[in-house]
């Protein structure tokens, strides 16, 4: 069955740096394209980052520049590299496969 197992995140001070990792399994990956979603307190669930199948990326405009998607075919996993972080960051973030495939999430807080 499909899995999507999360790792990374925490907790860091504005201006800092986390990643985060899935590692997927349970279908062919290469297949696919994935993404990242986070939830913050009272908020509703939105798109951060997408990488297709071919590796193109796509970014919501409050993390462009900031934040990098990548994929490893290989290991099956995808990342979320998160730089220049900001208290808005703080989040429960979840890598996410169509049609309603989703990691277990990770609690990511920016603060001093």
């Amino acid at each position: 069955q499909v899995q999507l197992v999360q790792s990374g995140g925490g907790l860091v001070q504005p201006g800092g740096s986390l990643r985060l990792s899935c590692a997927a399994s349970g279908f062919p990956f290469t297949n696919y394209a994935m993404s990242w979603y986070r939830q913050a307190p009272g908020k509703e669930r939105e798109v951060v980052a997408a990488v297709t199948s071919g590796g193109r990326t796509n970014y919501a405009d409050s993390v462009k520049g900031r934040f990098t998607i990548s994929r490893d075919n290989v290991q099956n996993t995808i990342h979320l590299q998160m730089n220049s972080l900001k208290p808005e960051d703080t989040a429960v973030y979840y890598c996410y496969r169509n049609p309603n495939y989703w990691g277990q999430g990770t609690q990511v807080t920016v603060s001093s």
